[in-house]
């Protein structure tokens, strides 16, 4: 449905790859052959490897990361949340660039021993602009330096690369979280502005694309960054509906849908004998009308892993919880007693409202 496509599992992270990164398979294969296809996945294999770093460590604090997605323009980690402690976010943002640096030490004398010293450094001379490139390109010298590439490329000091999670780690130990973050976003905007420039002057259009996503990548950080201020001042009590409805196990499914019409309520907590053993959201309700039918009963597709909030819980914890259990509502409790759901929308309705001051 995501056009992703599950590889394997590693460490628990499942390792996806985006069904346009075939595209890029085919281009090179199209374009060079055989070498052009073990370029690719060579290269992706390095990328692999660095976002698995970044997950590692991410998960060493607590973070859960749901999985590894490979698209055409590189690798994104999928973490619940990034932690605001900035040595925290300094040691998972420079693991990937690390892991890449480690792999050129590591490789560099069996890979002389493999394909010689003149042929391994051939690559970085015509970079370097100290040999003339003769098209004679050993295609895993090519792979080997792509490591340094890739390590000097997201270590650039702006949003989304590492480089500005690092900068935003060591400015923030200086300033608020939310003035390093603009910092690093402005550098973002910027550089993408000059990939841009540069990728129409010169027709690489494939920097083109690489611009586009690092300028909406680096807005959208700094919208999240705010709407997490803004909130942080609001509690569960502040957004809460004074009245919701709730369901048992026994309740068939068709006649949930029907309350999320009468109500306009679409999740609900599943209560018996005045105590909670389980909530129904939205997503829940669809999938068993569709894949159970109508009179399957709340009790055979209800959640039970999400956890009740206390009515005093801050909105920009609940909002983490929210990301942390993949869930947009979740069921709110005072004094030992069910009080109500909060929803995501709630949550962005206050950003929304108070933005608008």
């Amino acid at each position: 449905m995501n056009g992703n496509m599950r590889l394997t599992r590693i460490m628990g992270i499942d390792i996806d790859i985006h069904f346009t990164f075939f595209l890029l398979l085919i281009l090179f294969f199209f374009l060079f052959g055989p070498k052009g296809l073990a370029l690719i996945i060579g290269v992706f294999i390095f990328v692999t490897i660095h976002e698995l770093c970044h997950s590692l460590v991410a998960m060493r604090f607590g973070v859960k990361v749901k999985r590894i997605t490979l698209l055409p323009i590189g690798g994104v980690a999928s973490l619940s949340q990034m932690p605001t402690k900035p040595y925290q976010e300094f040691l998972i943002s420079i693991a990937g660039p690390l892991s890449n640096l480690v792999v050129v030490v590591v490789f560099y004398y069996p890979m002389c021993w493999l394909l010689g010293r003149d042929v391994l450094m051939y690559p970085l001379m015509v970079i370097l602009g100290r040999a003339e490139y003769t098209g004679q390109l050993n295609v895993w010298a090519h792979v080997y330096w792509i490591n340094l590439l890739l390590a000097g490329f997201n270590m650039i000091p702006a949003f989304p690369m590492d480089g500005g999670r690092v900068l935003r780690a060591l400015l923030s130990s200086r300033m608020s979280y939310r003035d390093a973050t603009k910092i690093a976003v402005r550098l973002g905007h910027i550089f993408a502005l000059l990939f841009a420039y540069f990728g129409i002057v010169y027709g690489h259009i494939f920097l083109v694309i690489i611009a586009v996503f690092i300028y909406i990548a680096a807005s959208n950080e700094i919208s999240q960054v705010e709407m997490v201020e803004t909130i942080k001042s609001y509690s569960v009590q502040d957004v809460l509906a004074t009245e919701f409805v709730y369901v048992n196990r026994e309740t068939p499914l068709f006649k949930v849908l029907e309350m999320t019409f009468h109500t306009h309520q679409e999740d609900f907590p599943v209560i018996e004998e005045d105590k909670l053993v389980g909530f129904v959201t939205r997503r829940e309700i669809i999938y068993g009308l569709h894949e159970k039918g109508k009179d399957a009963k709340v009790g055979e597709v209800m959640r039970t892993d999400i956890p009740p909030i206390y009515v005093n819980t801050k909105l920009h914890i609940v909002q983490k919880l929210m990301q942390k259990f993949n869930t947009s509502a979740m069921p709110v409790i005072k004094e030992h007693h069910v009080a109500g759901v909060i929803t995501l929308n709630d949550i962005n309705r206050v950003y929304v409202m108070m933005h608008e001051k």
